[in-house]
């Protein structure tokens, strides 16, 4: 009986000694100091997988070559499949499409090129059996010129009357001119003169979609309506189209409006980079009107319950601006204002401190409490695999799939799709079409909205239409989801590995962060909580061999770490061990780890410190030995 009261005594001794050893994870983090805790559940969305669909894109179910509700409520399951949590929807509502849905000519209306309401209750349905929540666009800046608002309000109904932005225009030498020199995103005058009413209205996108007047109240009520419509339909959230451009300055005391300086970088005055737009974008009202929305959401939310409903605001504003929208001491705002710093900043020939320089950026100015984001892509930009190359496709989704807070996918980064070259004779993007033959591809925004690569089958599994809205890629036999399933370390696969480590892992959803450039060409991401697993994610950004010492960075990790997901690149596999002090990664790889059990840390004089559990299992081993002998 004494023998095992001893071997007791030792181990609770070697307890005080090394507190982490009853527990089932290492602690390797620096000094433990601001390291995240267990408690408190997360929200649905701060560590949510988000995926865009540009509906017309998506999936054709009827054969007209244009996707459709019906067509993703058929594909809903291969979200899942992805470990994706909700899905935001590029506008379905009615639209004489002159900007492809962005010109809503009616707010709580399906667009019948997309199917009828009774589809988006299916859909709604399908969403809500798989767990899949739906996030619609919220498109508030303008409607389109076919709206009965624009039409009500240019007859000058008293209701509408002021609905939108008009003005008489300057009469300059008996001459009328527009009211200012503001230029349409889409090229030229961002004024357009109206026969009927015998007025110029404003339109900062095509002309076909005339700005709101966000300074009339009712304007307001209108729109905080149209998003109660979509809640009581059981939407998750809104994303917010091009926020920054909601408010412009009002005119002055001689109902006159102020010209917005020019940049001299920009010689041609159509282009929209011709002139400062001081005055038509991010106006302070701007923030308090995002607000306002987001305290309808937290009105439905209290009155009804259930989960969170959220804002994602499109803000392409600088980033003092951007962090406004999260709310201040007295307001909520957006959950998600979106991170656009992966796209905006880094370019093919940007190295790791490039890398670590955006990544830092965010959540350095992000405020206290917030969560974060990050996108690679959109319906508006060159797809990833064109910006920043095929080969870094897997790297990059490694990379924001192991950054704290969500990320957003758009439709087809998993597969790694590329940009789809148009001819002008198929060019149908109004950005583009209000060019030339000569610069239209610089403006063009179909080349990232080409239908989605299935199958190799006919119109790669899209459609079964003789033609579809724009040309299906020439890669898609080689580039589609029924082939990349079969390859294990396709693009598609590893992006199912890397989320289905992040649904597991309690140290990517809520530990702390640690980014560091490693060299010009290796970036690492350090993820860290205490009583639970480390995380590092490797990237090699350029085309060498690359040798790296992990402990010159990170000293407190162990002499070993585990391979948890690799790429095609890699040369070592998921399993092996590798040594943190002569790490290979080959070029372009992309490798994620883990700290393993093998290892148990302890603090001592302000060091950690490492003991060996195999080493402690053989002391004990062997003083019960000698005990059971005597």
């Amino acid at each position: 009986m004494i023998k095992y009261r001893l071997i007791a005594f030792l181990a609770v001794l070697l307890q005080i000694h090394c507190p982490t050893l009853g527990q089932p994870y290492p602690n390797y983090h620096a000094d433990f100091v601001g390291i995240g805790e267990h408690g408190g559940d997360l929200k649905w969305w701060q560590t949510a997988a988000f995926y865009q669909i540009y509906p017309r894109s998506f999936k054709d179910s009827n054969g007209d070559g244009v996707g459709d509700l019906n067509g993703i409520a058929e594909q809903l399951p291969y979200l899942k499949e992805l470990g994706i949590t909700a899905t935001w929807l590029s506008p379905i509502f009615t639209s004489p499409m002159a900007d492809f849905g962005y010109d809503i000519a009616n707010f709580t209306e399906i667009a019948p090129i997309f199917g009828t309401m009774a589809d988006f209750e299916h859909l709604m349905e399908v969403a809500k059996k798989l767990d899949i929540k739906i996030i619609l666009d919220f498109v508030p800046n303008h409607s389109s010129d076919e709206c009965e608002w624009f039409r009500r309000s240019a007859a000058r109904d008293p209701e509408f009357k002021d609905f939108y932005v008009w003005h008489p225009g300057r009469m300059e030498n008996g001459n009328r001119h527009p009211p200012s020199n503001w230029i349409s995103v889409f090229r030229g005058s961002a004024w357009q003169w109206h026969e009927g009413r015998q007025e110029f209205y404003l339109h900062q996108f095509v002309k076909k979609q005339p700005d709101l007047n966000y300074r009339n109240p009712k304007v307001r009520e209108t729109m905080s309506n149209v998003l109660r419509f979509w809640l009581r339909k059981g939407v998750s959230g809104f994303r917010i189209d091009a926020v920054p451009h909601v408010f412009e300055i009002a005119p002055d005391n001689q109902n006159q409006y102020r010209d917005e300086p020019r940049n001299d970088w920009d010689n041609d005055p159509e282009d929209y980079g011709y002139l400062q737009h001081i005055y038509t974008k991010d106006q302070p009202e701007t923030i308090d009107l995002v607000y306002s929305w987001r305290a309808v959401l937290d009105a439905f939310q209290r009155e009804h319950g259930g989960e969170d409903r959220i804002l994602m605001a499109e803000t392409y504003s600088p980033i003092d601006i951007v962090m406004q929208y999260y709310g201040n001491a007295t307001a909520e705002g957006a959950q998600l204002p979106f991170n656009f710093l992966l796209i905006s900043e880094l370019s093919n020939s940007s190295n790791a401190h490039a890398y670590e320089g955006t990544v830092l950026k965010w959540l350095q100015h992000m405020p206290k409490g917030r969560t974060a984001n990050w996108v690679l892509g959109n319906h508006d930009q060159p797809r990833v695999g064109s910006r920043l190359g095929r080969d870094r496709v897997d790297m990059l989704n490694m990379l924001t799939a192991t950054l704290p807070g969500a990320s957003v996918t758009y439709q087809g980064e998993e597969l790694g799709m590329t940009n789809v070259w148009i001819s002008w004779k198929d060019t149908v993007d109004p950005s583009a079409c209000n060019t030339n033959p000569s610069i239209y591809e610089q403006y063009s925004r179909d080349p990232e909205r080409t239908p989605f690569q299935w199958t190799d089958a006919q119109d790669a599994g899209f459609s079964n239409a003789s033609r579809t809205w724009l040309p299906i890629a020439v890669d898609y036999k080689e580039v589609n989801v029924e082939l990349e399933r079969q390859k294990p370390l396709s693009h598609l696969n590893v992006f199912k590995q890397l989320w289905q480590l992040r649904k597991q892992s309690q140290t990517l959803q809520r530990g702390e962060t640690e980014v560091k450039a490693l060299s010009d060409a290796v970036l690492a991401v350090k993820r860290y909580l205490e009583r639970d697993s480390t995380y590092l994610t490797l990237l090699n950004i350029y085309d060498g061999i690359e040798t790296i010492n992990l402990l010159q960075s990170f000293p407190d990790l162990p002499p070993q770490l585990k391979v948890v997901v690799v790429t095609e690149r890699s040369q070592v596999k998921v399993g092996d061990l590798v040594n943190s002090t002569s790490l290979q990664l080959q070029p372009k790889d992309s490798l994620v780890l883990q700290t393993t059990s093998s290892y148990y840390s302890y603090a001592t004089n302000g060091e950690a410190r490492f003991l060996p559990v195999l080493g402690v299992y053989l002391w004990l081993a062997q003083v019960g030995l000698y005990l059971s002998n005597r």
